[in-house]
């Protein structure tokens, strides 16, 4: 059976409930972000390519309120083991934040230190139904969640001054300058900007981005967590991303982005035979992730699903991020009837699959699988969901009345700046460009350059 999500009414008062038990008073702010899934674009955020996921209806809150204490006191209910509460000064000329102990508060800290907005001392509570070390991104959510905490707390969730592409550019910033973690923008861009019933195609370079519908209610998608992490040998991921680096330079290329097929049969003999196979993933997963979201966009769910499994092949015969878990589950996946097509999602080693399943199939698909799984498994049917958004803070007696008027507060409140969402046309983006040619020339490099195996745990640890 799949696992039943829960409803974000049911999550604000588990944080609220436990504001009250350990701060003595009532909060008056809430917001969340959500966590992800991608359907497909592995490890092609980070060579400006194009990823394509969706948000989902799995996210991480926080409930707090302002105060003029100086000092910021965040709990989290997460089970993390015993340093669940954190105490650390607003950051300011004299006290500046720095990462430490314990690892979750980094993204927290790394959030407020790179917050565009005028800084306050809070009290804060933070609950997650993401999976933790799932591969769906419950470190993005809880930074783009605490950013819009911090929003709500300065009244300016409708105030676009600062773009929700900047936004999530200060998430991935906190990620990279606290966390250790060099990664892409995927993340933090679907949990920022996500909107209902629909999947995301984002263009890593430009940060240009294209809406694609997915309404329809005879098609669903599913989300299994195989609830393995696999100890990883050497910087995996900082490696990877070395290799393609340093190929697109052996190669004459900016990034992977620029190379073709034919540029790496070219420069074949320049690559060593590992690396030539992390490039050549590279290359055809940014071209399958363009094709699957027109295919998506047509409805042509089988084109989509074989799309899928070539992606998944990829990653596991030549970028090597899968496991004997993940193979077990894609492969048990396309066994059903019904199933249009299955990959492992995230950083790999471990983590969640993706299926597209037909509705009427997905009871049988999840039975088929754990019944073929050595592990044990755990589902999630995931409707394309909306992006990060405030919570009122109300009486319980009042929840069903913003609950039902919640989808069109969302839209007025995303209808803000759709016109930053669908931005293909759109540029905006000057100012939010420089800053990230900035980051990846200056800094992104750098990072994964000074990392060693503690950047590996971090990896681990966040998929």
């Amino acid at each position: 059976m799949a696992e039943t999500i829960p409803e974000i009414s049911d999550v604000l008062k588990e944080a609220t409930n436990s504001f009250q038990q350990k701060f003595g008073y009532k909060p008056e702010k809430a917001a969340y972000g959500p966590g992800r899934v991608n359907l497909i674009g592995e490890h092609t955020d980070y060579n400006d390519g194009f990823v394509f996921p969706m948000a989902l209806p799995l996210v991480t809150l926080l409930v707090g309120k302002k105060t003029d204490s100086g000092i910021c006191r965040v709990l989290t209910l997460a089970s993390i083991g015993k340093d669940n509460y954190v105490e650390f000064p607003i950051p300011s000329n004299k006290n500046s934040l720095s990462p430490g102990e314990p690892m979750w508060a980094n993204y927290v800290k790394g959030v407020v230190a790179n917050y565009k907005g005028p800084m306050c001392s809070f009290d804060a509570v933070v609950v997650s139904t993401v999976p933790l070390g799932g591969g769906v991104s419950s470190s993005a959510s809880l930074e783009v969640g605490t950013y819009t905490f911090l929003d709500e707390l300065n009244g300016l969730i409708l105030d676009t001054t600062v773009p929700k592409t900047q936004k999530a550019l200060a998430c991935q910033k906190a990620e990279h300058e606290f966390a250790g973690m060099p990664c892409g923008i995927m993340d933090q861009f679907i949990s920022m900007l996500a909107k209902k019933d629909h999947a995301l195609l984002i263009d890593c370079r430009s940060l240009e981005s294209k809406l694609v519908p997915m309404k329809d209610s005879s098609v669903v998608v599913l989300v299994t967590n195989s609830n393995v992490k696999h100890q990883l040998t050497g910087s995996e991921y900082p490696t990877r991303r070395r290799q393609c680096e340093m190929s697109a330079k052996t190669m004459g290329k900016k990034s992977l982005r620029d190379a073709t097929e034919k540029d790496l049969e070219e420069n074949k003999d320049k690559l060593d035979e590992e690396t030539f196979k992390r490039v050549r993933h590279v290359i055809g997963e940014i071209s399958r992730t363009e094709e699957a979201a027109n295919a998506l966009e047509n409805g042509d769910y089988k084109k989509f699903g074989q799309l899928m499994v070539a992606s998944h092949n990829s990653l596991r015969d030549d970028y090597e991020v899968s496991c004997t878990e993940l193979d077990e589950l894609v492969e048990a996946a396309l066994e059903v009837d019904g199933v249009y097509g299955s990959r492992m999602t995230g950083g790999g080693f471990g983590g969640c699959t993706v299926t597209l399943v037909k509705q009427s199939a997905v009871n049988n698909a999840i039975e088929h699988i754990q019944k073929k799984y050595s592990g044990k498994a755990t589902f999630f049917v995931c409707p394309p969901s909306g992006g990060a958004k405030p919570v009122p803070v109300t009486d319980e007696q009042d929840t069903n009345t913003w609950q039902n008027k919640d989808e069109q507060d969302t839209n007025t409140w995303q209808n803000k700046d759709e016109q930053d969402t669908n931005t293909w046309q759109n540029k905006d983006e000057q100012d939010t460009n420089t800053w990230k040619t900035k980051m990846k020339d200056e800094q992104d490099t750098n990072t994964w350059q000074n990392k060693d195996e503690q950047d590996t745990n971090t990896w681990q640890n966040k998929m």
